[in-house]
């Protein structure tokens, strides 16, 4: 048995661990990293750029159909599948092999390869043949898709969203399973490249929303180009030749029969924890296997081992992975003398169109009696009429007393560009009236912005004067 002692091991070679890798490194420890699986990280892989390559050429065949809308009129649509299909696997490929390289920068005597499970709190076992010592340790694992139960046997005929892009060619129909964020960018982009698709979900849960107008105006908006079946049961699933026999039954209680090729399995992910015998680590682990950590320090209960990104069963977004990473590498690195470090608002965006996000806090995360709402519809804001975008709602909260900006949750053209504004300023602390004290060009859809943020200001102190309402009485607003 081949034996090693380090500083810090960090197993996992994803966003986290590669952020975790180098926060660690940073303090001058001889760090270890393991990865069991292939380099290159969910989100360049199999995540958030293969996923907008696709988007992408949706929008494209999508631009050419909605032409004839201003007047322009092109030729005959034909979309390539196999062509669209190779460039996602191209220009995904780039990507990963950036992280490629810069994997290839750390010394090979730094990096191991093999499956990591513990065999004490300070000790791993790498593979049938290596043993590691270490000091501290992170857990940095990441995630894979889950599979609900039931649809297992299917085999070929399941497909998640890891598997789409190594796709030769479109499909002629397909079933997507969930309606989170994944499962409607998916979904919807397969739509508009001429697949025919139904997408399910069991309750009228849309991306997270959880403010009850803004998830009716998202589903108004989406449902009028898809298919959406929300609160619908999928009661059977069967093989039928090389296709899928798929029964559901909706919230009335009538059920359909229809024959889908594949079915695209978008219910969420879980964390990589299978293997790791945790059992041998000492920690206290919650319901769902994942050891109880502290959110400002990563650190897991009051040991030596830290734990970083999808692992933790954080949002699977790349922002959050290596801002934990970077804080559980520079307490593992520091350890015993740990540091808080930067949580950032929360900021999660669905990539459709109308586009959906979530900024700060939203529903439950609310005081309860004291926040205030303001709200904007897209459907007459100026310059989303003028692009046909014109779908959409966008409802801010603010803190009764202080007037401090809380959060928002929207669907609406570009929602990814306001999403970030709002995240700035909600950090920032700042008030809703110091939010109207910015400058807001015309004419832009952030005009609908300023609207809705005097809407909340009004309801905030009962009044708002005349001169500031006569900016909304120009032309286009």
């Amino acid at each position: 048995m081949k034996t090693l002692k380090v500083d810090v091991a960090v197993i996992g070679a994803g966003s986290a661990g590669l952020t975790a890798y180098r926060a660690a490194k940073a303090h001058g420890k001889r760090v270890l990293l393991i990865e069991g699986g292939p380099y290159g990280t969910t989100c360049a892989r199999v995540g958030c750029m293969p996923s907008k390559l696709l988007i992408a050429a949706a929008e494209a065949a999508h631009a050419i159909r909605a032409a004839p809308a201003f007047g322009v009129h092109g030729g005959t649509l034909r979309i390539d599948g196999p062509a669209v299909l190779a460039r996602v696997r191209a220009e995904r490929d780039r990507f990963v092999g950036f992280v490629l390289d810069g994997v290839e920068k750390i010394p090979q005597a730094r990096r191991l390869r093999g499956q990591a499970r513990f065999i004490a709190a300070d000790r791993l076992q790498v593979g049938p043949d290596t043993e590691v010592t270490a000091e501290r340790i992170v857990i940095a694992t990441g995630s894979s898709p889950r599979i609900p139960a039931g649809l297992a046997h299917l085999g070929a005929r399941l497909t998640t969203s890891d598997d789409v892009f190594e796709w030769e060619d479109l499909p002629d129909s397909v079933a997507v399973i969930g309606s989170g964020a994944i499962g409607l960018e998916l979904g919807q982009a397969l739509h508009r490249l001429g697949v025919r698709v139904a997408l399910f979900g069991r309750s009228d849960n849309l991306a997270g929303l959880q403010d009850g107008a803004v998830r009716a105006s998202a589903i108004e908006c989406l449902g009028a180009e898809l298919d959406l079946r929300l609160r619908t049961e999928i009661v059977s699933a069967q093989p039928d030749g090389d296709a899928v026999l798929l029964r559901s039954r909706s919230a009335d209680g009538s059920e359909r029969c229809e024959q889908y090729r594949t079915l695209l399995v978008a219910t969420g992910r879980s964390p990589n924890l299978d293997g790791l015998a945790l059992e041998h680590s000492g920690l206290l682990l919650d319901q769902h296997g994942v050891p109880h950590f502290d959110a400002y320090t990563m650190q897991c209960g009051a040991s030596a081992i830290f734990i970083a990104g999808d692992v933790s069963g954080a949002p699977a977004v790349l922002h959050e992975a290596v801002d934990q990473g970077r804080i559980a590498g520079d307490n593992a690195g520091r350890y015993p003398h740990l540091r808080p470090g930067l949580r950032r608002v929360a900021l999660a965006i669905a990539f459709t169109e109308p586009q959906i996000a979530r900024i700060g806090r939203s529903g439950d995360r609310l005081p309860v009696g004291g926040f205030k709402v303001g709200e904007v519809s897209f459907r007459d804001q100026g310059r989303s009429r003028v692009m046909r975008r014109n779908c959409g709602l966008l409802r801010l909260y603010g803190e009764s007393g202080t007037k401090r900006f809380l959060g928002a949750e929207m669907v609406g053209p570009r929602a990814e560009h306001l999403a970030h504004l709002l995240a700035w300023a909600c950090q920032s602390r700042m008030t809703v009236g110091q939010m109207l004290e910015m400058p807001f060009y015309h004419p832009v859809i952030e005009e609908g912005l300023r609207t809705a943020l005097r809407d909340l200001q009004e309801k905030l102190t009962d009044h708002v004067s005349e001169a500031a309402h006569c900016a909304d009485c120009t032309p286009g607003m």
